[in-house]
């Protein structure tokens, strides 16, 4: 008898130690399940049980248990029953974890949206495009180019191929359609990285001046400027790992100010020379955003007056952290045909349909190499200078996001192709059949 309580209690210091040893990975565990289950049930308007058997159905998110309140719109996630973490949705913010009891009462601004006329057709408006057929589209073997990734190992949910401002082919998993909302994870990076682009065309802003930041002003970091963290080549430190506790997840679940983080990293690198991706540097850019900006109003409201809602991206909602910053490195949704708006933006250059946001100058700063990245990234968008993809045109440029998200700008072939999927596919494969059906 004595053994078996032996063996029992070294069996509960075990337990005991293990679970102490892994509780901030609970945590951060957690805060993913809460976070992505409040976003996709209340802004993406999926169902629990849709969530749970995709979204969150991998290891280690798996094991946690989901619930939520429609009257309250929040979700809760239980790991093992050991720790527990709730999201809740903020109007016109998105859903956002909570730190404290507090949070979930706390009041905060929201953005104001203003809504285009629906009266012009897909691109420019939201009415249904005028029949167009070109002579030179192969379209039997467009769709089959398409269907290529609608199968169980692609796990694609949406394509949208667009052809001299024309949707050439769309297709859809089930579940989902043209009215669904996606997310665009670090696709929001571009978002970002255009805002600036905005500000810049309107005079207002200088992507070359030193970063604004007060507290690098008494040491090396006062020579990083506003390019060198757009171009991630800032020469701060970052851990930008999603497998462990590192900088990014603890930012992500852990944080109520997203945009101090990277701020308060020290360097190990020269800036402009020491390539480091970094969602840490883009947040911190949102918040010089936010500080260039008098009031919080303004801030919010810019990112939509002067860029979402001005080219007709309405089904689009950015996501906040707990101080009202917009997440700028991972958090926004939209239909795949307003992310198909945005890629359209930039394949005209900046014009939307006569209304200039910013102009080719800024594509060009976008799509020029980052020094320290091998040719592979510009400023918040992906490259292919170094053929990588090989059988796509060098000077085509991407927004990426995880889980294999794109938004592809091929000037040459005046084509915006976008894809949304659960996992990373055979980039290269795909574009070259979409291209080969271009006659």
């Amino acid at each position: 008898m004595k053994i078996i309580k032996r063996i029992l209690f070294l069996l509960l210091v075990v337990i005991i130690i293990a679970v102490v040893f892994n509780y901030p990975k609970l945590n951060l565990l957690a805060g993913y399940s809460a976070k992505n289950t409040a976003s996709s049930v209340f802004i993406a308007d999926r169902t629990l049980a849709f969530t749970d058997s995709t979204d969150n159905n991998f290891p280690p998110v798996n094991l946690a248990s989901n619930k939520i309140d429609t009257k309250q719109q929040t979700a809760t996630s239980s790991v093992l029953g050991l720790l527990t973490r709730k999201a809740i949705i903020r109007k016109g913010l998105g859903a956002v974890l909570t730190l404290e009891k507090e949070d979930e009462t706390a009041t905060y601004l929201t953005p104001k949206r203003v809504q285009l006329d629906n009266s012009a057709a897909y691109p420019y408006g939201n009415l249904p495009q005028k029949d167009t057929v070109f002579a030179n589209v192969n379209y039997q073997k467009l769709k089959k180019s398409v269907d290529f990734l609608f199968d169980s190992i692609n796990q694609t949910r949406a394509v949208v191929v667009i052809y001299k401002d024309q949707i050439i082919s769309e297709k859809y998993a089930a579940g989902f359609s043209k009215k669904s909302k996606i997310l665009g994870w670090s696709m929001t990076k571009s978002i970002l990285s255009t805002v600036f682009g905005v500000l810049q065309h309107q005079h207002k802003i200088n992507v070359q001046d030193l970063a604004p930041i007060a507290s690098w002003q008494n040491d090396e970091r006062k020579q990083i400027t506003i390019n060198n963290l757009l171009q991630m080549n800032s020469g701060l430190e970052w851990d930008e790992n999603y497998d462990e506790i590192s900088d990014v997840t603890k930012m992500l679940f852990l944080e109520r100010d997203m945009t101090k983080m990277q701020e308060n990293k020290p360097l190990v690198g020269k800036p402009n020379e020491m390539f480091n991706y970094s969602s840490g540097t883009t947040n911190l850019l949102s918040g010089i955003l936010r500080n260039h900006f008098k009031t919080h109003q303004e801030y919010l409201d810019f990112w939509y007056s002067d860029l979402i809602d001005r080219i007709g991206m309405n089904s689009m909602i950015l996501e906040a952290d707990l101080s009202g910053n917009y997440v700028g490195s991972s958090y926004s949704w939209a239909t795949a045909r307003d992310w198909g708006k945005f890629g359209l933006l930039y394949l005209h250059n900046g014009n939307w349909n006569g209304d200039q946001l910013f102009t080719k100058d800024w594509v060009n700063y976008i799509t020029t190499p980052s020094k320290g990245s091998n040719g592979t990234y510009g400023a918040q968008f992906w490259l292919n200078t170094k053929k990588e993809l090989k059988d796509v045109p060098k000077n085509m440029y991407f927004a990426d996001g995880f889980q294999g998200q794109r938004i592809y700008v091929l000037p040459d072939q005046e084509m915006v192709i976008v894809r949304f999927g659960l996992k990373n596919f055979d980039e290269n494969e795909f574009l070259k059949r979409v291209l080969e059906s271009i006659e």
